[in-house]
Parts: structure tokens; sequence; C-alpha cells
């Protein structure tokens, strides 16, 4: 018998009624329409829709890099819209990781200083240990040496994979994550991705327009026009 209270239940993350209204030349412009999520522990879901959908202005709001003009956003029990961008910017740093389509990995340090960096942050007491780890756990331990300029695009993404789960997140945000990549490098990624995914237990929000890529989630929510179509209720 299901004895949990859904008004208390504790999700990895939980969106109530968010929007996003900004001004353009045309006047206000709805991005985001009363959208509602619920996300269970270690569930892989998959925002999927065409440009302009409100793809990653959803995967914005849900991981407290942004605000909407109105709603809620829950990550674990605390409500980032609550926060202020300190408060959102100190939960993130233990609790989320980010893996985007451009890698955003630092040109100046190498691929080992990259993944030691937000160990660094955290004031981990051995971060150049676990760092290595977190590259040998990508097949990358033996190009810690080498900076990003030396590394292909695939090489690049999975340093990218390394320091987004060297933190051990609860949430995983991965935004386009295979969009600079040939076919074969990026089902590589993916697989690694999904793999780091399982070992770790980690929550994962990916934002693709690869249907092939989303349908190896456990859910797949379609977005349109700033709502969602399909798929709004966790399984």
């Amino acid at each position: 018998m299901n004895t949990k209270n859904p008004e208390t239940e504790v999700f990895a993350l939980k969106a109530e009624n968010l929007s996003k209204i900004v001004t353009s030349p045309e006047g206000m412009l709805t991005i985001l329409d009363q959208v509602s999520l619920q996300v269970s522990f270690g569930e892989r879901i998959a925002i999927v829709g065409a440009s302009g959908a409100g793809k990653s202005t959803l995967l914005g709001l849900l991981a407290g890099l942004d605000l909407p003009s109105s709603g809620k956003v829950w990550l674990g029990a605390n409500e980032l819209t609550s926060l202020d961008e300190d408060g959102r910017a100190a939960l993130r740093a233990n609790e989320v990781g980010f893996v985007f389509q451009s890698f955003h990995l630092i040109p100046s340090l190498t691929a080992l200083e990259n993944v030691m960096l937000p160990l660094e942050l955290a004031n981990h007491e051995n971060p150049s240990v676990a760092a290595m780890q977190a590259l040998s756990n990508v097949g990358l331990a033996t190009r810690a040496g080498h900076y990003p300029q030396q590394l292909s695009g695939g090489e690049k993404q999975r340093v990218a994979i390394a320091r987004a789960y060297v933190i051990r997140p609860t949430v995983l945000f991965a935004d386009e994550p295979t969009g600079n990549l040939d076919q074969n490098s990026g089902d590589a990624v993916i697989d690694i991705l999904f793999r780091m995914n399982r070992e770790y237990g980690t929550t994962l929000v990916l934002v693709s327009h690869d249907m092939e890529l989303a349908e190896r989630c456990d859910r797949v929510i379609r977005m349109h026009a700033g709502k969602i179509v399909i798929g709004s209720q966790s399984a």
C-alpha cells in the first residue's frame, strides 16, 4: 500500500506553475507558460521539442540559473525560488552538475585542473586524486595534462562529464550534450553519460533534439510553445 502523502513527498526536482515572460520589440513574450513537473530521485528524463519551445529556459529555471516570472522550483527539499543568487549558487555547487553543448572548459587549465575546479571551490581535501579518478572513469587518464585546445571535441565533452560527476551531484543537467560532436563521438559520450548516471545514481535531466537519445531515458517530456504537451507526470 502506498503511504506517501503527495503534499509532503520530496522529489529530486519539482516545478510548480512556472512561467517566464520577457520583453521583446513586439511586446511581452511568454517563453514558458504555467509549467509543472515532478522528477523522482534517480530518474532520467529527456526534454524535447522544436527550437523555441522553451526547453533550455526550463532547464535554466530548474537549475536555479535564472528565476521565473512566476511559479516555484524545489531542488530536493530546498525551494530554489526563495533563495537569493548566492544561496542558489551555493546549493548548485554541492548538488548540481552541468554538461553543455559547447563544453565550457577553461582554456588555460589542463583537463585535470578543469575537473579539479569544482572540488577546489567546495574545499575538497584532496581534489587532484578525486579528479584523476573521474578522468579515469571517462577513459582520459592519459590526457590529464592536456589543455582543451589539445583535445578533440569528444574528449572535451568527456572532460566536461568528469567535471560534472566529480562532486557526486544529486541532479545532472545536460543541454544538447552531443550537439557539437560527430555521430561516433556523440555515441561514445552518451554511453559514458548514461553509464556514470547508473554508477552514481544521479538524477539526469537531458535536453535534446535527438529522439533516439531521448528514448534511452525513463521518460520523455515534449514541449511546444512554452508548455509541456505530454509526459508531465512522474511515472
